[in-house]
């Protein structure tokens, strides 16, 4: 008894994969086509398969653009050297990006690639926790560099000398604004602002009155932001860790679903930075809320499989 079909209905890739080889053993199926002997039938392109790794190989073009991005505004903001804790603050993104790659890749196992049986061994569970703990160090780097951020923008003070750009000229001191600087010369310190407040941002960046008020925006925005990306990834280490113990109701997963408004606060944010004109910022949240909606995604089927066996055993 050969049912093609219907073996590859329920044995396209997921959760489950394990238990589903069994079931199609326990059919008297021929072994060639459990190994994919027909490559047409078995093994059929999964449209939301190349969406999902579409998105996080973009996701990775962009960790590669924000390091440039970092490495440039590090050369303005650090020209004067800095210690250990301020050099890796002005690189807080790009570590950021390696610890959410890191829970996304481990939440794709979990959700989606490696089994129950797989999971249930101790070296794999373990090797994942431990490399889940990892990317959680970095991103509390994040937090703690964001809230060191917002700290020491609450000490700048507004540099009474200062009445004109053009004293600072040749002085490798640098003008931003938006994220955008510009070391200021003879040459161009008439046309970066032509305020007479400005404010020492960092000990080698000034800024105006108006670069002031936007930075001050900017920085709350970045720490609300990685708080609120917190949040989402708890509530779906909490729909895990209910689903390892075949749970898939009740109040705590209601919180769990409740959580996905926060998705919204963080489209809010995505706006915003586009709105200031930082595009690759607004098109970077894009990318990662479809990437952990993708995991969203993974949590909804790897439920109803476990819905579908509870209804088989009761059958």
């Amino acid at each position: 008894m050969t049912w093609h079909e219907n073996v590859v209905l329920f044995c396209s890739p997921s959760k489950r994969t394990d238990y589903c080889y069994e079931y199609k053993a326990a059919h008297n199926l021929n072994s060639d086509h459990l190994q994919g002997g027909n490559p047409a039938t078995s093994r059929r392109l999964d449209k939301g398969q190349i969406i999902k790794w579409t998105v996080y190989s973009l996701l990775l073009v962009n960790f590669f653009y924000y390091f440039i991005e970092e490495m440039y505004i590090a050369s303005h903001t650090l020209r004067q050297g800095g210690s250990l804790l301020e050099w890796t603050r002005e690189f807080a993104t790009s570590i950021d990006e390696l610890g959410w790659f890191g829970l996304l890749f481990m939440f794709e196992l979990e959700t989606y690639a490696l089994s129950d049986e797989k999971l249930e061994k101790p070296t794999v569970r373990w090797s994942l926790h431990g490399f889940r703990l990892i990317c959680y160090v970095l991103l509390a780097h994040t937090v703690l560099a964001r809230y060191s951020t917002v700290t020491d923008f609450h000490q700048v003070t507004q540099a009474t000398e200062v009445t004109s750009l053009c004293q600072l000229a040749d002085q490798d001191i640098s003008f931003g604004e938006n994220y955008r600087y510009t070391l200021i010369d003879q040459a161009n310190c008439s046309e970066l602002s032509r305020d007479d407040s400005f404010y020492y941002i960092e000990p080698s960046v000034v800024t105006d009155t108006d670069g002031y008020i936007l930075e001050r925006k900017l920085v709350y925005v970045d720490l609300n932001d990685v708080v609120v990306w917190l949040l989402v990834v708890w509530a779906i280490e909490l729909a895990v860790w209910l689903q390892n113990r075949d749970i898939t109701g009740g109040r705590m997963m209601l919180v769990t679903r409740a959580a996905k408004v926060f998705y919204a606060v963080l489209l809010v944010h995505g706006g915003y930075w586009g709105w200031q004109g930082h595009w690759v910022y607004t098109w970077d949240q894009f990318l990662w809320i479809a990437g952990f909606w993708a995991i969203e995604k993974n949590l909804s089927e790897w439920r109803d499989e476990i819905r579908e066996d509870e209804q088989a055993i009761v059958s």
